[in-house]
């Protein structure tokens, strides 16, 4: 075994030099970009070997790709500030207006599914000498809740903890609504009401965010986010099911979100002073894959066809059999998917946006790597998954980024001298380009005609910006003197190709929803944008580039992560895992990967903005006025 430090993080571990970098760092949570999860094709793990011998690929000529290369003595390892990743602008909070009415919703009393009662029995006589259990029911039918079930762990200690306090004790119930029965997961001798605790999950493919919610009163005690370590195994679904092929592999995505999960619940404890035996319901939204690998159930069939799940809608569930470190009455409730590709997290999104409650019609986007849409309103719902890919968080991008410290996410090219103006997050020094900076850019060299209607550059433009780079033509956004990486941070026309590949199938998403029930763009009433990227990226720059329709401006609502809120609200509202189910079953899923016209509408999407310039008169009054 060697000693291997990881630097900047100056954390030592050991290893074998029968495992990759990659595989060392990945064994002790020390995360380093690993898009393809560790095939070896996208050369963003890279890393320097800065003392000690390896057998590997280079990249470059002194960085190693840690996915292919191993250690054969002590070594000390420096993750480049492109290759790692930053907790802390995962909690950068945007200033945008959200729309109102999803907090409206959690302003009422909450009726949590999850309760606790406070009894005082009277004592067993010899007159009303019946069993411990019948007592119970019957003093629960006082309190509206008739015949629960219950386990026979329960029944085991029941006699004991009614007489600790002398018949004085505090039932913990579940009521399941998708099967209208109370279950009777806890019981504890005394007053405990007080403590009633709730965890809200969004099980995202790149990040996770919790919620610590009070089920009594409804009220949020802290909030918390983190990057899902699945990334390190690779950058999205499809990567992560192939990960899941390998030995073990199935069980070390699913043991690392669980554990990550576990590590975050017990911060925003300690926020609050509390321990994980205060925990008593925890909501789990995910896409159909997360949720998969969360459950530890074989992903494997949703990406063969025809693409069937495991499951669409999951059991009762207790923290123990997942092996969550939380009390014998935690409950877990994942939300229910749709189908493949279309899962819980928009499903709990519907629901707390109020669509399926409202007439308008209306279009819920939300732009990640799945591409999820649903038309509708409360009397039909359609949906698609319009796999977009990982550009739009900087994945296929030569410098793209996720959204961390120095990530650039703001671009503004002076149309006479053709220099850029950038703005970072955390306002630190430029290391790559996010998702909201990559459409920034592209709708601005579009803008001001640097590249053409297909993306290419236009040639006959003399500047030291535009040049012909080792990967084509290329736009020089950073100047290496002034980047992180100390490399010119570039936007080749690779990278344009990928982003339009990817928003012309969201746009050709779009029109096959409303073409599959007779309507058109004119036709929609409101545009919902959810998860935390649609609350970052500049509403005209997308429409310039073809992204989002290009509609009345005021329209558009920006609805931050509803997943998030969906699973919040089947914490506080006793019914919403049963909406939620409801929900699945009105929505028709359309694969558009089989729809007859699918191709037609996405190669006429591959263009800035389209090829049919009527879809987009806003920018086809600017590209006149430009000329």
């Amino acid at each position: 075994m060697f000693k291997i430090k990881f630097l900047p993080h100056n954390i030592e571990v050991k290893g074998s030099s029968e495992e990759t970098i990659i595989d060392i760092a990945m064994k002790y949570g020390i995360h380093i970009n690993a898009s393809c999860g560790g095939a070896g094709v996208c050369n963003k793990c890279k890393v320097f070997i800065e003392e000690g011998k390896v057998k590997g690929e280079l990249i470059e000529e002194k960085f190693y790709k840690a996915c292919a290369t191993f250690p054969l003595s002590n070594l000390i390892v420096r993750i480049p500030v492109e290759s790692d990743i930053d907790r802390k602008a995962l909690l950068k909070k945007t200033t945008r207006k959200k729309a109102t009415f999803i907090s409206k919703k959690i302003e009422e009393l909450p009726k949590s599914p999850y309760e606790k009662f406070y009894l005082k029995l009277s004592s067993p006589t010899i007159e009303e000498n019946f069993s411990d259990w019948t007592r119970i029911k019957i003093a629960l039918e006082k309190e509206k809740v008739f015949n629960p079930e219950i386990n026979i762990g329960i029944l085991k200690k029941l006699p004991y903890i009614l007489r600790e306090k002398d018949f004085e004790v505090t039932l913990s119930l579940y009521y399941d609504p998708r099967k209208d029965r109370y279950y009777l997961v806890n019981i504890e001798s005394g007053d405990t009401t007080s403590s009633n605790l709730g965890v809200a999950i969004d099980l995202g493919t790149t990040t996770l965010q919790i919620e610590l919610v009070d089920l009594n009163s409804g009220k949020t005690l802290s909030l918390t986010s983190d990057y899902n370590p699945q990334i390190s195994y690779g950058e999205d679904v499809i990567s992560r099911i192939e990960f899941a092929k390998k030995r073990d592999g199935l069980k070390i995505l699913s043991q690392k979100v669980r554990e990550k999960i576990t590590i975050l619940i017990e911060e925003l404890l300690k926020v609050v002073q509390k321990d994980f035996n205060s925990v008593n319901l925890i909501s789990i939204a995910g896409n159909t894959v997360m949720s998969h690998l969360f459950l530890e159930f074989e992903p494997k069939y949703l990406r063969e066809y025809p693409y069937t799940p495991v499951a669409t809608e999951f059991p009762l569930t207790f923290a123990a059999d997942l092996n969550l470190p939380f009390g014998d009455g935690t409950v877990v409730q994942v939300a229910p998917c749709k189908a493949s590709y279309v899962g819980g997290d928009i499903i709990a999104g519907v629901v707390a946006s109020g669509i399926v409650d409202e007439d308008p019609l209306t279009l819920f986007i939300d732009l990640g790597t799945n591409g999820e849409i649903v038309l509708g309103n409360k009397d039909f719902l359609m949906c698609a998954s319009c796999s977009a890919g990982p550009a739009f968080e900087g994945g296929g991008i030569k410098n793209g980024i996720r959204a961390t410290s120095g990530a650039i996410e703001v671009v503004n090219i002076d149309p006479f001298t053709l220099e850029p103006m950038i703005l970072t997050v955390n306002k630190k020094p430029p290391k790559g380009i996010c998702g909201s900076g990559i459409i920034s850019l592209l709708a601005n060299l579009f803008r001001i005609g640097l590249i053409d209607k297909a993306g290419r550059f236009v040639k006959n433009i003399k500047h030291p910006r535009v040049r012909e780079g080792e990967d084509g033509w290329e736009y020089v956004v950073v100047w290496k003197e002034d980047s992180a990486t100390g490399e010119d941070i570039v936007f080749t026309e690779n990278d344009i190709e990928n982003v339009m590949r990817a928003k012309a199938a969201m746009f050709a998403g779009y029109q096959i929803l409303l073409e599959s029930v007779g309507l058109s763009f004119r036709d929609i009433e409101r545009v919902y944008l959810a998860g935390t990227f649609g609350n970052y990226i500049d509403l005209d720059e997308a429409i310039t580039i073809g992204l989002l329709p290009d509609i009345p401006r005021e329209k558009f609502f920006f609805l931050g992560n509803t997943s998030l809120e969906g699973a919040k609200l089947a914490l506080l509202y006793k019914n919403t895992l049963l909406k939620m189910e409801k929900v699945a079953n009105m929505m028709m899923n359309i694969e558009l990967s089989v729809y007859p016209n699918y191709m037609e509408y996405y190669m006429a999407a591959l263009f800035l903005p389209h090829t049919n310039e009527n879809l987009f008169p806003t920018v086809k009054n600017l590209s006149e006025e430009r000329k």
